[in-house]
């Protein structure tokens, strides 16, 4: 059960391709505790709990978050449910109080960075224009040095695509070894970009073999996420988009939504709330955003690689093609080329290193970076 808490929907940055919409919105302690009351009241006995602070910019009320935590780890049922807690941050904000409070509460730590200064002072800045380069290099060295595991997150648009390669390179010398790509399918894509993004992957494929040749394992996101679905024959259907029935998101002043990407505005008239905390879910409203009569696309029923692919992610093909079921052409370019990639990767590195990815069979291949 994946829960996603939005302290606060204020934000530091102005990050040109942001889902969320800035407003001076900060959770009050009593709506947090009405969200863990929905937390432990929907989560099925002895399931796993992932809890995710998010935002805006949610270390902007980091003493807030020490308030909820300390619920969360106080509520009558805690010792009952498996909890992972994290915090999803723009990097803009740290100090050792954050790192020493994180370590204690065992609490993970995700940092968004889209890559080397010429990428992420393109799309990342301040809000008087700045960029957020060097404050956020810095903190990925003062997390590095102080955190367990840092994991970084970089948006792709058509314009830093070309420069992945660059930019996993960039995290890899700054001690980075867990690195997340993640399209943002909602970009203005051309079918040139679709043509191009196979490439591209390939030369992650070469980045990511070099890496376990020199015995410095990389995850990377698209190549590891798939030697694992390959390795377990495609998604299973825990596996796939459970938005509105294992995920769910609140905004600061209670209201939910199937997924933190889809949030918007965090209104409560917003086609794609499905309730309140301390109201019954409605999750009929999300019929509202399903194409008629098409699951996925026709052309999707005979690909030879559709067990693989992630057309049933709800918020990525809503943000491509403005349905929670039709997958947008970006999105099947990119699966693809993730797949056969991956592929590639995994049949070359077992013939060259023989069995290396026992952990990817256990639904953990986050792991081979700690190798």
């Amino acid at each position: 059960m994946k829960y996603t808490i939005f302290v606060t929907q204020e934000c530091n940055l102005n990050c040109l391709y942001c889902y969320i919409n800035k407003r001076p919105l900060q959770m009050s302690l009593q709506t947090a505790q009405q969200v863990i009351d929905f937390i432990y009241t929907h989560t099925p006995a002895g399931e796993k709990i992932e809890i995710g602070f998010f935002g805006g910019e949610p270390l902007l009320e980091f003493e807030f978050i020490k308030e909820v935590v300390s619920l969360i780890e106080h509520y009558p049922a805690y010792s009952c449910y498996p909890l992972e807690i994290s915090v999803v941050t723009n990097g803009t904000i740290f100090n050792d109080e954050i790192a020493e409070f994180l370590n204690a509460h065992r609490i993970g730590f995700c940092l968004s960075c889209d890559g080397p200064p010429q990428v992420q002072d393109r799309s990342r800045c301040f809000k008087n224009g700045a960029g957020s380069s060097s404050i956020v290099e810095n903190t990925i060295r003062q997390a590095s040095r102080l955190l367990p595991a840092v994991l970084v997150n970089a948006v792709i648009t058509p314009c830093s695509a070309p420069l992945l390669p660059q930019t996993v390179e960039y995290f890899s010398s700054l001690g980075l070894r867990s690195v997340y790509l993640n399209p943002d399918f909602s970009a203005p894509w051309t079918k040139q970009d679709a043509a191009l993004i196979g490439s591209i992957y390939e030369r992650l494929g070469e980045i990511y073999i070099d890496s376990y040749r020199e015995g410095q394992p990389l995850f990377i996101s698209p190549l590891d996420g798939k030697i694992a679905i390959i390795l377990r024959g495609g998604y299973k259907a825990g596996e796939k988009c459970q938005m509105g029935k294992k995920e769910f998101a609140f905004t600061p002043e209670g209201n939910i939504f199937p997924c933190e990407r889809l949030v918007g505005d965090g209104a409560a008239d917003s086609p794609h709330c499905i309730g309140q905390v301390d109201q019954p879910l409605l999750l009929e409203r999300m019929s509202c955003q399903m194409a008629p009569a098409a699951e996925i696309n026709s052309e999707c029923l005979s690909c030879g690689v559709r067990d693989y692919c992630m057309n049933w992610c709800g918020c990525s093909n809503f943000m491509s093609s403005g349905y929670y079921n039709r997958v947008g052409p970006f999105l099947c370019a990119a699966e693809r080329a993730s797949i056969q990639v991956a592929l590639k990767v995994f049949q070359s590195l077992e013939e060259e290193l023989g069995p290396l990815f026992y952990e990817h069979l256990s639904g953990k291949p986050m792991l081979n970076s700690l190798v």
